[in-house]
C-alpha cells in the first residue's frame, strides 16, 4: 500500500481547527478524515465511529499496549486521545491523503514520527479573549474546563512556530482559504 501524505491542523480548543478541517473536507475531495480515539465523554450529536472512537481509559490503555497508535497522549487526568495506525492505513488504502484534526503535543509527535510526509498548520486565534468567547459559546464546558482549556491555550501559542504553517482565524472564510491554499501546495508537490 502506497504511503499518503498527513495533513495535520493543530490548535488551541476553541481556535477554529475542526471547522476548517470540515471544509477542506468538503472542498478536497483527495481528503479523507482520520477519526481520533479518545477517552472523554461523548457530546451531544457526537457519533461514535464517526466523530471520534470513544473508549474507556482501560480500552484506550489496552490499545496503548497493543502499539495500536502512530501518536497518543494524556491530555488531561484520564482523558487521552489518539491516531490511530489502522485510521492511517484505511485512508491511504484508499489512495488518499489522511486529515487529522489534533492537539499540539500529537502534532508534534506527528511531525517526528513522519518528517517527510506530514505538513502541520497551526490555526491561531486572534486573541485569548477571544478563545474564551468561543469556548463559552460552545455552551459544552463548565467554567473550570473553560480556564483549563485557556491554561493550555498560553502554552500551545508558543509552539506555533515550530510547524510547518500557521494561519490566524480572525476571520473564518479568509482562513478557510488560505488553509485550502497550503494544503494544495503541500500535496502537489
Amino acid at each position: 500500500m502506497k504511503q499518503g501524505k498527513l495533513i495535520v491542523l493543530t490548535a488551541p480548543s476553541g481556535a477554529g481547527k475542526t471547522t476548517i478541517k470540515t471544509n477542506l473536507l468538503d472542498r478536497m475531495d483527495e481528503l479523507s478524515f482520520s477519526i481520533s480515539a479518545t477517552t472523554r465523554s461523548i457530546r451531544e450529536g457526537e457519533v461514535d465511529g464517526k466523530d471520534y472512537y470513544f473508549y474507556t481509559p482501560e480500552e484506550f490503555k489496552g490499545k496503548i499496549g497493543e502499539n495500536a497508535f502512530v501518536e497518543w497522549e494524556e491530555v488531561y487526568n484520564d482523558q487521552y486521545y489518539g491516531t490511530l495506525r489502522s485510521e492511517l492505513d484505511r485512508i491511504w488504502s484508499l489512495g488518499k491523503h489522511a486529515v487529522l484534526d489534533i492537539d499540539v503535543q500529537g502534532a508534534l509527535n506527528i511531525k517526528e514520527t513522519y518528517p517527510d510526509n506530514s505538513f502541520i498548520l497551526f490555526i491561531k486565534p486572534p486573541s485569548l479573549e477571544t478563545l474564551k468567547k468561543r469556548l463559552q459559546l460552545r455552551d459544552t464546558e463548565s467554567d473550570a474546563s473553560i480556564a483549563k482549556r485557556i491554561n493550555k491555550a498560553v502554552s500551545e501559542l508558543e509552539f506555533a512556530d515550530s510547524f510547518d504553517s500557521y494561519i490566524i482565524n480572525d476571520d473564518l472564510d479568509l482562513a478557510i482559504l488560505e488553509a485550502k491554499d497550503l494544503v494544495s501546495k503541500f500535496i502537489h508537490t
